[in-house]
């Protein structure tokens, strides 16, 4: 907001004379570019004035923007760049094809009549105007403006880059990106950015292999097989762990054996919950079981057949679905006795669509995925996979969407729920598990390292993506996962609703990994610019929401935004002061600050004007040109005689001087033929005692208060504008 001034006629002269160029400079703009969202302007640090025709929605692919500038300093060149943002006083720094280059990323404007003008750079137009075109692309040159925040910056040319007085930054989203908050942007992310961060890592639960949240109890069930490294203890079974950390609550290591006998038994795949609390499991070679925190050992039965290589709930109560190699079967689980077998031409994993009545089941050596209906249990469609080396690390199916999403090689394969392809995301490790987040409408894979240090690529370390359902693309940044590969067995994931926690076990190390969800602010409430009298309350309010709640601090900047100052104390959403003439076109933001980055409010400008003069200080009126009122004098008059002589006068009001602590009445009309001047009867001392006073002599000291009163003012407004940067601030 541009600071607001009680206008006086060198204002009003310079106002009009800024005023002419604008419209000069706008008659002479010509044809905007094409726009497919909303323009910007900001307000630069002198009043300059940036705006950019598309600032939201942009196309990623590239786009281009119409840039004009208004306000900027003639003599000194500057670049027109896009650039990543890095904040308030630090260069805008990496800027797609470097700025001043003259790619379609960036213009050079240069003064007129500089040797630059033509091809190289383009002269400012009347005004320190300017209008170019800029090429915005999300991906460019070493900018990646869907990791960071990016603007549209302009800045002071190589022949003095240290100069900041010509910085001024718009910043812009595409299309899939949140836009800029009401009057807020994002300082070090863009607003609303979503990121993981390792909080915690549990190691009380053997090698883990299996995850679950149950939806009830909220605890945390880990499947694990015995840890090496811990040669004294042998911690198969199943895990209940505190989900918050990781303390132990109980473990159940006894189940039934083929023959009933219950034994230690590693517990490698969590099937479903139980409801309330508790969860079915599989355990080697061909056990279901049964078991809830606090149990001293699981309920369980044996299947006969083949080994079990995936387990799934099953479509009618009191079943799973289990694959034996190609034999899908839905069993029992109770007594393990089979319902319904199928024997499919290969595969061995698979994942269920409940709510469609669907299983998908994948052959990965034929790169085929079957569906078979649950209804009838007959295979109704086929969808081929893309060829690869013939490495499957999951089948999972979208609850809501019913998407399947495969693992292989280096890629996760997306279909939708009649089988057609999505689309792929690709990755440079193994992807090994993957879970979905109803709430967010997000997908969580993990990917492992292949842990083989003579393979190209392998460096120990795993990965945790997160995606959009809808499009497949990133939701948040990338987590590296230190030492998770699959050399011990693949990686399991567990998804808090909401995707408030994640938890991704690594089988080699023994660890389970708890990472929390941050937001990174977004301002939903900025603080509005003021006109405040001396002495008046003002109030600024500023809100943003994150993950976790952020902070919020108030700064100030008393040079047109070049620095900002912490204002000491104000650290809630509310700042408010009693206004001062210092504070006078000072600027004010809310900064708000979490975990996942800092945001901050669009900068306000406060405006504080004098209070009203006091109107008892001058009064009275008359008629000729007279001057009356009520006037006096504090010092002790001369003796008395005759009144000034009048030429022609009006009438005004009473006229009293005291002095000497003594009064006497005297004669109000004084001169030859002139009339009566102060009017009335006016006193006079006794002896020695002050002169009453003429009408001519308020008239001279009223006029001299208002001249006193208008210097006044305006000494404390020069001595407002000598007020250095370094003085205390509010």
């Amino acid at each position: 907001m541009t600071p607001r001034h009680p206008l006086t006629p060198g204002r009003a002269a310079s106002a009009a004379s800024a005023l002419a160029l604008l419209l000069a400079s706008a008659a002479a703009a010509g044809p905007a570019a094409s726009a497919t969202g909303p323009g910007r302007t900001v307000q630069g640090p002198d009043g300059q004035k940036l705006t950019v025709s598309t600032a939201s929605g942009l196309d990623p692919a590239g786009q281009t923007v119409r840039v004009t500038g208004a306000g900027f300093d003639r003599a000194k060149g500057i670049y027109v760049a896009f650039c990543k943002d890095n904040g308030d006083n630090r260069i805008p720094a990496p800027c797609a094809g470097g700025a001043g280059t003259g790619s379609k990323a960036s213009q050079w404007i240069v003064p007129p009549g500089d040797a630059h003008a033509g091809e190289l750079a383009t002269a400012y137009g009347e005004g320190g105007g300017f209008d170019v075109e800029l090429t915005l692309t999300a991906r460019a040159d070493g900018l990646d403006c869907t990791q960071v925040a990016c603007s549209v910056v302009t800045r002071v040319d190589h022949r003095d880059a240290g100069d900041r007085s010509q910085d001024v930054r718009v910043p812009v989203a595409f299309r899939g990106q949140e836009p800029t908050g009401p009057g807020g942007e994002g300082v070090d992310v863009p607003q609303g950015t979503v990121a993981y961060r390792p909080v915690a890592d549990f190691t009380t639960a053997g090698r883990p292999r299996d995850l679950a949240l149950h939806p009830d109890s909220g605890k945390l069930y880990v499947g694990s097989e015995d840890l090496p490294d811990t040669a004294a203890t042998d911690e198969s079974g199943l895990h209940v762990l505190n989900p918050a950390d990781g303390t132990l609550r109980s473990t159940v290591s006894q189940a039934p054996g083929a023959n009933s006998a219950l034994g230690r038994r590693a517990v490698r795949r969590i099937i479903a919950p139980l409801p309330g609390d508790g969860v079915v499991f599989g355990y080697p070679l061909r056990g279901i079981g049964t078991a809830k925190d606090g149990d001293a050992a699981a309920a369980g039965a044996w299947l006969s057949g083949r080994t079990v290589t995936d387990a799934a709930p099953g479509v009618t109560p009191g079943t799973v679905l289990v694959a034996q190699g190609p034999v899908l079967s839905e069993v029992d689980i109770a007594t393990a006795a089979v319902k319904r077998t199928l024997t499919l031409e290969g595969g061995e994993e698979f994942a269920v669509d409940a709510a469609r009545g669907a299983v998908w089941f994948t052959d990965i050596a034929a790169r085929r995925l079957h569906r078979v209906d649950t209804g009838t249990f007959r295979v109704t469609a086929s969808v081929e996979l893309p060829a690869g080396d013939g490495f499957g690390g999951f089948t999972e199916v979208d609850p809501r969407t019913g998407a399947v999403w495969v693992g292989l090689d280096t890629s996760v394969v997306v279909h939708d729920a009649a089988g057609r392809r999505l689309g792929t995301v690709r990755g440079t490790d193994m992807p090994r598990a993957a879970r979905f987040d109803p709430v967010t409408h997000e997908a969580f894979v993990v990917w492992q390292d292949g842990g083989d240090p003579s393979q190209p690529g392998n460096d120990n370390d795993g990965t945790l993506t997160v995606h959009r359902t809808g499009d497949l693309r990133e939701a948040a940044k990338p987590v590296r996962l230190p030492g998770n590969h699959g050399q011990a067995g693949a990686a399991a994931l567990a998804v808090a609703p909401g995707g408030a926690a994640v938890f991704v076990s690594s089988p080699a190390e023994g660890r389970i990994t708890r990472l929390e969800r941050s937001v990174s602010p977004t301002v939903t409430q900025g603080p509005t610019g003021r006109t405040a009298v001396v002495g008046e309350r003002v109030t600024l309010t500023a809100r943003a929401e994150g993950t976790p709640a952020p902070a919020v601090s108030w700064q100030s900047s008393a040079d047109g935004g070049r620095t900002w100052t912490a204002v000491e104390g104000a650290t809630a959403t509310t700042y408010a002061f009693t206004a001062e003439a210092a504070h006078d076109g000072r600027r004010y933001r809310a900064e708000f600050r979490n975990a996942g980055g800092t945001s901050r409010t669009a900068p306000v400008t406060l405006t504080v004007t004098a209070p009203a003069p006091d109107p008892g200080t001058t009064t009275g009126g008359g008629t000729d040109g007279s001057t009356g009122g009520t006037g006096s004098a504090g010092s002790t008059g001369s003796a008395g005689g005759t009144g000034s002589t009048g030429g022609t006068s009006g009438s005004g009001g009473s006229a009293t001087t005291t002095g000497g602590g003594a009064t006497a009445a005297g004669s109000g009309t004084v001169g030859g033929g002139g009339s009566t001047v102060g009017g009335g009867t006016g006193t006079t001392p006794a002896a020695g005692g002050a002169l009453a006073s003429t009408g001519a002599a308020v008239a001279g000291l009223a006029g001299g208060a208002v001249v006193l009163t208008a210097a006044g003012w305006a000494l404390l407004a020069r001595s407002r504008a000598r007020r250095r940067p370094s003085d205390p601030v509010a």
